[in-house]
């Protein structure tokens, strides 16, 4: 399975895991100059920007260790341009990660969101 198979695999199962977990998804892979987010939903009236790490192996470290304080800098950048283009949103939001480790099969070993993830400007 190739890096970008397992990335597209691991958003999928994420999409259908916060599904399971009450967010009401409303954009997949919104890109701006800032940055990407995989995923925007809705749950409990706030405003939850994904970011979705899958991996097959802990060889470098767990999903959520691989985001790096760059990439912190960025969703919080993505997620404020996003916030300013878009009316009607949830005032509150936040930004959390869904961590997917896959068997070499492709098998889930662990799917697990981690709320508030990526929260203040230190990372």
């Amino acid at each position: 399975m190739t890096r970008k198979a397992t990335g597209a695999l691991g958003e999928r199962l994420a999409a259908n895991f916060l599904n399971q977990h009450g967010y009401r998804i409303i954009e997949n892979n919104f890109r701006c100059r800032e940055g990407e987010i995989d995923i925007i939903a809705v749950k409990n009236d706030c405003l939850v920007f994904v970011e979705v790490r899958a991996k097959r192996s802990r060889l470098f470290g767990t999903p959520e260790e691989s985001i790096t304080a760059t990439k912190k800098k960025h969703l919080r950048a993505a997620a404020e341009r996003y916030r300013q283009a878009h009316n009607g949103l949830p005032t509150e939001w936040r930004i959390d990660v869904v961590a997917v480790e896959l068997d070499r099969s492709g098998k889930v070993q662990r799917l697990e969101i981690i709320e508030n993830a990526v929260e203040d400007e230190e990372g």
